[in-house]
């Protein structure tokens, strides 16, 4: 039995327990600078104290010590010492090059904590998870106000960060991977990347995953991220890592996060976590916060009665005694029940849109003004390097009822990867354009891969088609769900385009299948464009296109369960280019048969 069915088979049945917090333990214990330096680093030129990841190197009987108070107090789960051991934090004490160190060090201290408690108490089963904290930057917003595109760190950076980090807790064998403090979708979505690339790496070799879990930070009254993001928005973000749990950690008390726990356990349909700080800071505390044990465990005893957890523990001020009368309080309730969802295509953007598989499903409009070749305007604004103007043109589509927009850079005179990455950056620093989910568009993988990059939201990728066969699909297919983004699939294969009905719907089915049984893509994420094709040219053998469109999307619809099927409607009408007249009309009357055709 792997460690994951070990813990999922507890998890069913009991309300599992984490520690508390680590950096609270080691300020009751007053250590010196001397401390964080040990004679390794005696003549380092920065100060070190504060630095607590590097005292599992320094100080590991400090370390071992408070995570055996924590078991004692009746965790389950405990952290290694690790939320700043990673390059990209360790760049403020000039230590970025012992990352690797610091994260095999923490993973042996907690390791040998568990294995001497248990050897005196073999009855009780206590686990190691593997601490990756958000880093001290954010890939989605500026810190500059002058230049709301610049990032001080990248996806790419992040991933490199997350996966040496996560490469030495699987060394030094932690039970699961949790990602924790997210305040920034994008960095999550990074550290995500990073951990799936060990865990296919580890699944080829031993047949097994190190289970991940996962921890939001909600930063105040609004319910949103430091990012922006909604509590649904981001799970729709987050949901294709399949992960162990997902919960809320840090910034409030337990009273204060109960509306977004409640929210996380109705839409989410693995465990759920939560572990809150001792209430409010205060300076005049002992441990620099408000709440006694007992008011920890008062406010989520709450949380239990009513079903919202199985797994609870503590964030900043929390100590030893604040778990074991957590622990005291909570171990008889029962455990959350995983919820059942209703299947729906899930995107945000700093807000979700869901969309049901059944029932009333609305009819969405994308907006191709930000799209250089369907807009001269935004084609001559780009090239002139106008990206602010520019940028109004998406927040008008929003305004005017776009609930998606498409952003396309294919232009021969454009360096289309710089200008996807700028423009993103830029809609990421617009509350109300990036509240929508973003459609990244273009004809080449390395500009839709760089879009994916900046995008915290759940996007949609448009395009991808057998055109170029099934080994170059599937690569794709794959990539994409990584990025945990949908994906648009065009009525393309190696033949070309679709034109015939029977055409489009068997292109279709063909891709339907292999990206839901080979490559594991929920139908909901699949979007099909069987083409529309301009009638009216003069060749008779065009006339019967918008029909062909139409009643494929009716068939598609019946033989990929769970598909969406869109179109780009202006195509019908190219022939009357300059006849806006006309040209609405038969928009008009197109649209009309083929929403009701689904």
């Amino acid at each position: 039995m792997t460690v994951e069915d070990k813990i999922r088979k507890k998890l069913e049945k009991q309300i599992l327990f984490i520690d508390g917090a680590m950096g609270t333990m080691i300020q009751n214990r007053s250590l010196e600078e001397s401390d964080f330096r040990g004679e390794r680093w005696k003549e380092h030129s920065k100060d070190l104290k504060g630095n607590n990841d590097i005292l599992s190197i320094t100080r590991p009987d400090v370390i071992k010590a408070i995570h055996t108070l924590f078991i004692d107090a009746g965790a389950d789960i405990i952290e290694t010492n690790t939320f700043n051991a990673n390059r990209t934090s360790q760049e403020d004490y000039d230590l970025q090059d012992l990352a690797y160190e610091m994260n095999l060090a923490s993973a042996k201290v907690a390791k040998e904590a568990v294995k001497d408690f248990q050897k005196q108490n073999p009855e009780r089963e206590v686990f190691v998870a593997g601490a990756l904290g958000p880093t001290n930057r954010t890939a989605s917003i500026s810190p500059k106000v002058e230049d709301p595109a610049y990032r001080a760190v990248t996806f790419d950076d992040l991933v490199e960060t997350y996966y040496e980090q996560a490469q030495a807790l699987e060394e030094g064998e932690v039970d699961l991977f949790l990602v924790e403090t997210t305040f920034d979708t994008l960095n999550l979505k990074a550290a995500i990347f990073a951990i799936e690339k060990i865990n296919l790496s580890r699944f080829k070799k031993k047949q097994e995953r190190i289970p991940l879990m996962l921890s939001v930070t909600i930063t105040d009254a609004s319910g949103r991220t430091l990012s922006g993001q909604t509590m649904e928005a981001f799970w729709n973000s987050v949901r294709h890592a399949e992960p162990l749990s997902v919960g809320v950690n840090c910034a409030l008390g337990a009273v204060a996060m109960r509306p977004y726990v409640q929210q996380l356990s109705q839409i989410s349909e693995t465990f759920v976590s939560c572990y809150p700080n001792a209430g409010l800071p205060n300076p005049l505390s002992e441990t620099g916060f408000d709440e006694e044990p007992e008011d920890t465990a008062d406010a989520l005893e709450v949380f239990a009665k009513e079903g919202l957890v199985n797994l609870v523990g503590g964030c900043c001020g929390t100590t030893p005694d604040h778990i074991r009368s957590v622990v005291n309080r909570l171990k008889d309730y029962e455990p959350r029940a995983k919820q059942e969802l209703a299947p729906a295509s899930r995107w945000s953007g700093l807000e979700p849109l869901t969309i049901p598989r059944t029932g009333d499903r609305p009819f969405l409009m994308v907006g191709e003004r930000t799209n250089v070749t369907g807009s001269p305007k935004f084609a001559r604004l780009i090239k002139e390097g106008n990206f602010e103007e520019a940028l109004s043109i998406a927040r008008q589509q929003v305004e005017n009822g776009a609930n998606i927009i498409d952003i396309n850079f294919d232009e021969g005179l454009l360096e289309s990867e710089e200008c996807m990455t700028h423009f993103l950056n830029l809609v990421g620093s617009e509350p109300e354009i990036s509240k929508v989910p973003i459609m990244i568009d273009s004809s080449k993988w390395s500009v839709i891969e760089a879009g994916l990059k900046c995008v915290q939201g759940k996007a949609i990728v448009n395009s991808i088609s057998l055109k170029e066969g099934e080994e170059n699909f599937i690569e794709h297919a794959k990539k994409v769900k990584s990025y945990g983004a949908a994906m648009v699939v065009m009525a393309f294969d190696e033949k070309g385009q679709a034109a015939e009905k029977e055409d489009k719907v068997s292109i279709c089915q063909r891709a339907y299948k292999i990206l839901t049984e080979k490559v594991g893509v929920e139908p909901e994420d699949i979007i099909f464009d069987p083409n529309i094709l301009t009638v009216a040219t003069g060749m008779s053998e065009h006339n019967n296109y918008a029909v062909n469109f139409i009643e494929a999307v009716r068939e598609i619809k019946e033989k990929c369960p769970g598909a969406l099927t869109s179109g780009g409607v202006s195509n019908i009408s190219f022939s009357f280019r300059g006849n806006n007249i006309v040209r609405e009309a038969m928009h008009s009357a197109f649209l009309y048969h083929a929403i009701r055709a689904g």
